[in-house]
């Protein structure tokens, strides 16, 4: 009889832990039309921007979600033999003397300065006076829940100032910090439910982190040079709306869970989202006067 009864309080407390899980982590905003955020098309945009853009000489460095993001363009060029990019997996000078759309890892995961430093030397190092465009993204490990965003920005926008005044001809794009996704499966889900009720750091104090220092970006490039929203874009679902969760009153983005299947690396689907966006941000740069 008392085994009988324990098992039914480890049921009820398991269900507790799950219907806390429901509530505080996976709430999705009310599906309204005035919530929605409508993302723009590719198909929108002029034939005409893509040959202003395939003549740009533009350099992107990142890690391993920017391979993500790099298939993810190829995968949209194969769909429309309009967009011509010659893409290439380089940093070297000399290949600057033509229209490329390069791309090469920069830094160590984990060391956000180091991303910044090697960014800043693979442009100073006879890269910057050919460039048309630059940008590059840190990865959701570079920020952490005992990261210092405030640090890491102040670092970032010190090395981003030098890069505009020594070239002053280059468009430089701001990236935000992606965020992750919320755990999928019972056993992960309960594991970050636990960790809530009992106070331990899980994937929402990381975002949390990853939101600071977006905050950060947006306040001080948002309203007079480009910024790639990559964080907002990976939170809106397929139907329009941002996926949060909240904890302790505040709202905590996450990443849709339908564009990843390890809650950080993009997926095929997610993988297209973000390049499609990214591809129209770039072109609104190209054909800026």
């Amino acid at each position: 009889m008392k085994i009988k009864k324990l098992y039914i309080f480890i049921v009820i407390v398991v269900i507790s832990i799950i219907a806390a899980l429901t509530m505080s982590f996976t709430k999705i905003e009310t599906k309204t039309v005035t919530n929605k955020i409508m993302l723009s098309s590719i198909d929108d945009v002029p034939k005409k921007y893509w040959v202003k853009l395939s003549e740009k000489k533009i350099f992107f460095g990142h890690k391993s979600v920017g391979y993500n993001i790099i298939e993810g363009i190829k995968d949209i060029i194969k769909e429309r033999d309009y967009i011509k990019l010659n893409i290439v997996e380089t940093n070297e000078p000399a290949e600057f003397d033509k229209p490329i759309f390069a791309h090469s890892q920069v830094g160590k995961n984990t060391e956000p300065a180091s991303k910044t430093e090697g960014f800043k030397n693979i442009i100073d190092s006879g890269v910057g006076e050919k460039l048309d465009i630059a940008f590059f993204k840190f990865c959701y490990v570079d920020v952490m829940q005992d990261s210092d965003p405030q640090k890491i920005f102040e670092n970032y926008k010190t090395a981003i100032e030098y890069l505009k005044a020594r070239y002053p001809k280059t468009k430089f794009m701001h990236v935000t910090v992606p965020v992750r996704s919320l755990p999928k499966g019972l056993k992960k889900t309960l594991k970050e439910s636990i960790k809530l009720l009992i106070g331990k750091p899980g994937v929402l104090d990381d975002n949390i982190k990853r939101q600071n220092y977006n905050t950060l970006l947006n306040e001080a490039y948002s309203k007079t040079e480009p910024v790639f929203d990559l964080a907002l874009i990976e939170s809106v679902n397929p139907d329009g709306l941002r996926c949060y969760a909240t904890k302790k009153a505040e709202k905590v983005f996450f990443m849709s869970p339908e564009y990843t299947e390890d809650g950080g690396h993009l997926n095929e689907k997610g993988r297209k989202i973000i390049a499609e966006q990214l591809l129209i941000s770039l072109t609104k740069i190209a054909n800026e006067p």
